[in-house]
């Protein structure tokens, strides 16, 4: 290594450990991301300047260092933009400038391209999208201005914007379609740092601006919504510069092994209830579940100006909502508080998704609008009469429940109707089973209950899906879900703290004294059933005695076992086995046999056993007399 390069790296070590001291003493991310960033535009401009390369080429920085933000061990890409193409001499030039920033220690991605591949390779949305993001670090400014509109003038603004909403659907694939994974990676998942990344690009794409403010300017979003971004946006920032430093390495997945640590160089500290990484991951949920709406809301704007659907054909549903562009939308686009007056609206809306399946969804319009007037849930809306009989009606639809929880839970609607709710979003479960937040996990039972009420799914649990279908008001097994974890996270017995918070939402919304005490018991016992199932010995008569003797009757039997199956397989995929599923299923068919009047013989087990067999044999079209002539000649020892 020469001296050159000896004297680069160490002033770029310096400037590296001073921004890095001056972020963990409680500086802001942003001047750590731009000044890290400066330190190396500096560095390469002094590289490049002795190597004679500004005489034949432009050094562009592109994709993140384009933006001008650099983590701790972000990757610094350059692009080499050739006026025309390399002589031997120029390869040389080039050779030994990508060996000298490689001896700096610069963790280096470099392209080396004519103009004319430039624009060939733009066909790739990857390679477009970081020359998107370019800047000028050394060379001809002419140069590099051809670049830029010669890049401009190549993108389709239409197929651009189709490609990455698509793009960013594999990738929310990948990544579990939910930004409420226990181990996210910030930067990549659902409401991660590219989620915001994504709405820049096709606005700078579309020519509507490349910054908040600018999209502020044009009226796709409100200053107020662009200062609720940035916050968001340094939150995670923050989050994503500190697991660089306690790694050391990058490191974009919050895993478990980090999470202390993160939570410990940002400050936080624990509570008797709650551990200080509890606290972080709740603070980077809450700030990802906005970016993951804003997301959706300026995406569908922007979608609507591009693609000119502003207008389009409108079908009344009540004074307050129409359908538009095969959308829930308002009215009267042009209120911008049409709450005010219809405070009802706010739920009736999901409501109105759930009853007309033909919707696709809301419009950008409404959802920024309920996600504004969240804040108007209070007390005094919570015990409207009204408003409970709604939500009452939105749980006992034959369709589009869980979606429109989920859609409520993704508005903040949820956690403002129901406060004990709120309190649970993003709240983390240490444990070896669960892989969700607890709302997440509550939505997942939810939608496992769901799936026992629909044909197409009933080949997964043929005696799920059958006593559901016998079962009435499957609606109450929904209330009970949604309160059976709702007091994680408060210390105590979360189960009858959750018991405590159903009894009180039941009464509150004027259900019948018998549906009361079935709910009550579901949260009070949800674990009751599995517990036994596995710990203890199903083949004693009293186990499965002392079992029926806690259970009121048959139909309570039968919603704890809906709940409990549905429960298990909320946690984590890998949870649920068959051996655990028959565990459970023997000990709900002895009990019930038991509450039946019948008594249970030590045998009841191996008995429903076999009962089991000569279902399924029969279900092969082989008779009984058939069955026992093959039994008669095995040998039985």
């Amino acid at each position: 290594m020469d001296g050159v390069a000896l004297e680069l790296r160490d002033r770029l070590r310096r400037e590296r450990d001073d921004l890095i001291e001056t972020f963990a003493r409680g500086g802001s991310v942003d001047r750590l991301v731009r000044g890290l960033s400066r330190s190396v535009d500096q560095v390469l401009r002094d590289a490049v300047e002795p190597d004679r390369v500004p005489k034949f080429a432009a050094v562009i920085a592109v994709g993140g260092y384009g933006r001008s933000e650099l983590f701790p061990h972000s990757d610094v890409d350059i692009l080499i933009l050739l006026r025309r193409p390399a002589t031997e001499g120029d390869s040389k030039i080039i050779e030994d400038l990508i060996g000298l920033l490689w001896d700096i220690g610069l963790p280096l991605g470099h392209s080396v391209r004519t103009l004319e591949e430039c624009v060939s390779e733009a066909a790739d949305i990857t390679v477009l999208t970081s020359m998107l993001e370019a800047r000028l670090i050394a060379g001809p400014r002419a140069l590099f201005a051809k670049f830029c509109n010669v890049i401009v003038r190549s993108i389709d603004r239409e197929a651009y914007f189709r490609d990455k909403l698509l793009e960013q659907q594999q990738r929310h694939i990948k990544y579990d379609e939910a930004p409420y994974s226990l181990e996210p990676n910030v930067k990549e998942g659902p409401g991660g740092l590219r989620d915001l990344q994504v709405v820049l690009w096709v606005a700078r794409a579309s020519s509507y601006g490349s910054s908040w403010a600018e999209l502020a300017r044009r009226e796709f979003i409100t200053p107020a919504e662009a200062r609720i971004i940035r916050r968001a946006e340094r939150r995670i920032k923050e989050i994503r510069a500190r697991l660089h430093l306690v790694a050391d390495r990058r490191e974009d997945r919050l895993v478990f092994d980090v999470q202390s640590a993160v939570a410990q160089t940002s400050g936080l500290k624990g509570t008797a209830a709650r551990l200080s990484s509890e606290v972080l991951m709740q603070q980077y949920y809450r700030s990802a579940k906005v970016v993951a709406t804003m997301n959706t809301i300026l995406l569908q704007n922007i979608e609507h100006r591009l693609f000119g659907r502003e207008g389009g054909d409108v079908k009344s549903i009540d004074a307050t909502f129409v359908k538009r562009n095969e959308l829930l939308d308002l009215a009267d686009p042009d209120n911008h508080a049409p709450f005010e007056r219809d405070a009802n609206g706010i739920l009736r809306a999901f409501l109105l998704l759930a009853q007309h399946r033909e919707l696709k969804g809301m419009s950008a319009h409404l959802m920024r609008s309920i996600w504004h007037a969240r804040v108007t849930i209070d007390h005094r809306y919570r015990r409207d009469p009204v408003n409970r009989a709604t939500f009452l009606t939105l749980l006992q639809q034959p369709k589009g429940v869980l979606h429109e929880l989920r859609r409520m839970n993704q508005l903040s609607v949820l956690g403002r109707y129901l406060p004990v709710f709120r309190r649970i979003v993003g709240q983390m479960q240490h444990d070896l089973f669960h892989v969700y937040t607890v709302d997440q996990h509550i939505l997942q039972v939810l939608r496992n209950l769901r799936r026992f009420t629909l044909a197409e799914h009933a080949h997964e649990y043929p005696l799920c899906s059958q006593l559901m279908a016998d079962f009435d008001k499957p609606w109450l097994l929904y209330i009970a879900a949604i309160f059976h974890d709702i007091a994680k996270g408060r210390g105590g017995d979360h189960s009858d703290l959750g018991r405590r918070d159903a009894r009180r939402f039941c009464r509150d919304h004027g259900l019948q004294r018998e549906d009361i005490a079935l709910v009550e018991f579901l949260v009070g016992q949800h674990l009751s059933l599995s517990q036994v199932a596995q710990k203890q010995d199903l083949a004693d008569e009293t186990v499965i005695q002392r079992f029926a003797a806690m259970i009121p009757d048959e139909r309570t039997l039968i919603a704890l076992y809906l709940l409990t199956v549905a429960d298990i397989r909320g946690t984590s995929p890998k949870v649920w086995s068959a051996w655990k599923g028959k565990l459970i299923e023997d000990l709900f068919r002895s009990t019930r046999r038991l509450l039946g009047g019948g008594s249970v013989a030590s045998t009841a087990v191996l008995q429903g056993r076999k009962e089991e067999a000569m279902r399924i044999l029969r279900l092969y079209g082989l008779s009984d007399g058939a069955r026992d002539a093959v039994w008669q000649q095995l040998d039985v020892v």
